[in-house]
């Protein structure tokens, strides 16, 4: 695989986590195969996963982070290798203002993108699920057991994707993003953040590899009922 193809690579689905496949289907070893920067979740969705620069950092809910070894599974995670396209640099704005203007000044609402904000934040809102066993809860009520972190003047780094409205339940529609903070004192799912001066990144793919567990009994056999499935994804993500 070349390094610097455009191609974005994503082992399993949000929609699958939505009933309760938790379970890890393919290695950490395996994934950076496919990638050096990226999100996901560990398996029994055990905290939020952070890939920064081929270190797959875990954000746990007791607040602890730790790096993922190459042995264990994920369920969902996606990663890229990194060719960055553009680059701007911001001062004082609220996540909704980087990402509005991220829409407004590219032309990158039908494609999938990477997102890389490397800076100091204001304040940081994140999450972090709690570590799930069997029998699995749906994602939903899962997300009703989040550990919520704030922390105010922290330098950091953001990673992730912004997803076009079509690939609801393949992906999150819109934006997912995850946070680490330099001196990993807080890292997760991002809620909210403020940036103080930060660089933007950003990278759009023209090639979407999507990887499903086909050696996994439990998901070829579970009825995904996508009925409510977009409303379930908006409000766990949320």
């Amino acid at each position: 695989m070349a390094k610097y193809e455009r191609k974005v690579y994503q082992h399993g689905t949000l929609g699958m986590l939505v009933p309760g496949l938790f379970e890890g289907t393919m290695t950490v070893a395996d994934l950076l195969k496919h990638g050096d920067w990226g999100i996901g979740t560990a398996s029994g969705l055990d905290g939020e996963m952070i890939l920064l620069d081929h270190v797959p950092y875990l954000a746990q809910s007791n607040g602890e982070i730790r790096i993922l070894k190459p042995e264990e599974k994920v369920p969902f995670a996606t990663v890229h290798f990194e060719d960055i396209k553009d680059s701007f640099k911001v001062e004082s704005l609220t996540q909704k203002e980087l990402e509005d203007k991220i829409l407004a000044d590219y032309p990158y609402k039908n494609v999938f993108f990477a997102v890389k904000i490397v800076g100091n934040f204001s304040t940081v809102k994140t999450r972090v699920v709690e570590k799930q066993t069997r029998p699995y809860k749906t994602l939903l009520q899962v997300a009703d057991e989040q550990a919520v972190f704030e922390s105010t003047d922290v330098s950091g780094t953001v990673i992730g994707y912004f997803a076009p409205k079509m690939f609801q339940g393949m992906a999150a529609a819109g934006y997912h993003l995850h946070f680490l903070a330099d001196n990993k004192s807080i890292g997760g799912h991002l809620l909210d953040f403020k940036i103080k001066e930060a660089t933007v990144h950003l990278q759009p793919f023209t090639t979407i590899e999507q990887h499903l567990p086909m050696d996994n009994q439990e998901f070829l056999n579970k009825d995904l009922d996508i009925a409510d499935m977009h409303d379930q994804i908006q409000k766990a993500e949320g």
